[in-house]
């Protein structure tokens, strides 16, 4: 009995103890499960909508593909980023220039409202001009002549004012009646506003001769002068030639004007003295070429070109200039700069001998003959040697007659 009781007891302990390990293990797996939903509602976050994430990156990709992403390379290589880079660059650069284009263009004729109306205003022997305009636009002259001068050429200056260069209502009878335009051409010193400047400012105000440019003077600087003369001259004058002179030597204006005359109806007229001589590489000496290795080996000549002493351009190449001179390269002297600027273009080179006549006995034997020079100077010193004390005889021996000018048809 004793036996059995302690048997019985045992049994039921077992299975009492194997009741519990059941739902022990029952319950470590419920605690388990509930322990990872608190744990994954506790630690997942909202997603911030501002927060760009590789799927949105994707999402918004295949929107601009038009809702396809099938054949798109995610990995792109480095050469085609570059490649898209250059051609946007390309596109960019190509927008720049066409702007600046436009704004040099506006600047242009903003100057040229600028320029009439203070000449207007001021009542200068320009306003005279420009008041006589037709409804249909500006007035048209036969030429500008642009006589190059300095702060030191007073002497020169006057002795041409008392040969060939009509002075007072003479000048503005010229203006009128033949559509010819002189002008000495000048621009300002280093400091502007200064001794030269204002000397310049009362001899303009008794004569009413200058064209005064946007320009720094210096004999170095002939050719940056050359272009901004130019560029002046069109935008104050709608003329069909314009010429440039020095202020030393003798010009008969009619005759230059029937020469220019000859030559109305066509484009692209170059007009002068054509030469071409040596490209001087020496240093220390007179017309120097510090570009020389640009013109071939040593010892070559430079292209055709005209003689620095007068020339004439037509009005297409004057705009040309114009609006071209900021990026037209200067050479040292202003008349290969000149024939540089054409290199390129279709340009006609009239090589015309009687723009560069010698003077007397030279130019006088010749208007005896019937041959009257358009002008004249000597070689020697590129223009009349000592010209205030001689210009007056070289215009009594060679000059074509005052009553030639007024009764002259151009």
């Amino acid at each position: 009995m004793h036996w059995k009781s302690r048997g019985g007891g045992f049994g039921e302990l077992q299975g009492r103890s194997a009741v519990s390990t059941k739902w022990t293990f029952m319950l470590c797996i419920l605690s388990f499960c509930a322990g990872l939903l608190f744990t994954n509602r506790l630690w997942t976050l909202p997603e911030p909508q501002n927060t760009i994430t590789p799927s949105r990156i994707q999402d918004y990709r295949t929107k601009l593909d038009g809702g396809s992403n099938k054949n798109m390379n995610v990995n792109r290589e480095p050469k085609e980023i570059l490649g898209e880079a250059s051609k946007l660059n390309y596109v960019i650069q190509n927008q720049m220039d066409t702007l600046e284009k436009t704004i040099e263009s506006l600047e242009m004729e903003l100057g040229a409202a600028r320029a009439t109306q203070e000449s207007m205003l001021s009542g200068s022997p320009l306003a005279d001009t420009l008041n006589d305009v037709s409804a249909g636009g500006r007035r048209k002259f036969l030429m500008v002549v642009g006589i190059n001068t300095a702060f030191s050429s007073r002497k020169r200056r006057d002795s041409v004012r008392a040969t060939w260069m009509p002075q007072g209502e003479r000048r503005k009878k010229l203006e009128e009646e033949k559509g010819i335009i002189i002008r000495f051409v000048i621009g300002h010193g280093a400091t502007p506003g200064g001794i030269l400047d204002k000397a310049i400012e009362a001899e303009d105000k008794k004569h009413g001769d200058f064209l005064r440019l946007d320009h720094v003077e210096g004999y170095l600087e002939l050719s940056g002068k050359t272009k901004a003369y130019f560029a002046a001259a069109v935008s104050m004058w709608d003329a069909e030639f314009y010429v440039k002179v020095d202020d030393d030597i003798h010009v008969n204006i009619a005759t230059l004007g029937a020469t220019l005359s000859k030559h109305r109806s066509k484009l692209g007229v170059y007009i002068g003295c054509m030469k071409s001589g040596p490209v001087l590489a020496q240093h220390g000496v007179r017309y120097h070429e510090p570009e020389y290795w640009k013109f071939g080996e040593y010892g070559n000549k430079y292209f055709r070109h005209a003689t620095g002493q007068l020339y004439a351009i037509s009005r297409d190449l004057a705009t040309y200039i114009s609006i071209n001179r900021h990026v037209l390269h200067k050479y040292a002297n202003e008349d290969v700069s000149l024939g540089a600027w054409f290199i390129g273009l279709d340009v006609e080179h009239i090589d015309d001998r009687r723009l560069c006549c010698g003077t007397p006995p030279d130019c006088e034997w010749k208007a005896q003959a019937g041959n009257i020079c358009v002008a004249s100077f000597d070689w020697s010193c590129s223009g009349i040697c000592k010209s205030a004390e001689r210009m007056w005889e070289v215009h009594r021996r060679c000059s074509e007659g005052e009553n030639v000018l007024w009764n002259a048809s151009l």
